[in-house]
């Protein structure tokens, strides 16, 4: 297992767009991807339970990766997360 913490950096948090990126990004893995943040962990895989979160500026949040791709994935979550400027 793999993970990494980000710092949310958006002034709009993770709202809809971003979200869409980041689920985008790991979808073609066949690692299991979550995120974590207010104290909840959900599929990152899944649109409606990033949304769920409602993750604000400056809200710290973790990604784990699990499975043969779990490299690959977090890197394709760190690159989304640099392109959509959500966070550090």
């Amino acid at each position: 297992m793999v993970e990494q913490t980000f710092t949310i950096t958006s002034e709009a948090g993770l709202h809809a767009r971003p979200a869409t990126a980041l689920v985008n990004a790991v979808n073609s893995f066949t690692a299991d991807v979550n995120l974590e943040a207010n104290g909840r962990t959900v599929n990152l895989k899944s649109i409606m339970g990033v949304m769920s979160l409602g993750i604000a500026k400056g809200a710290t949040v973790k990604i784990t990766a699990n499975g043969s791709d779990e490299e690959a994935a977090l890197e394709a979550v760190k690159r989304a997360m640099a392109t959509e400027g959500l966070g550090e």
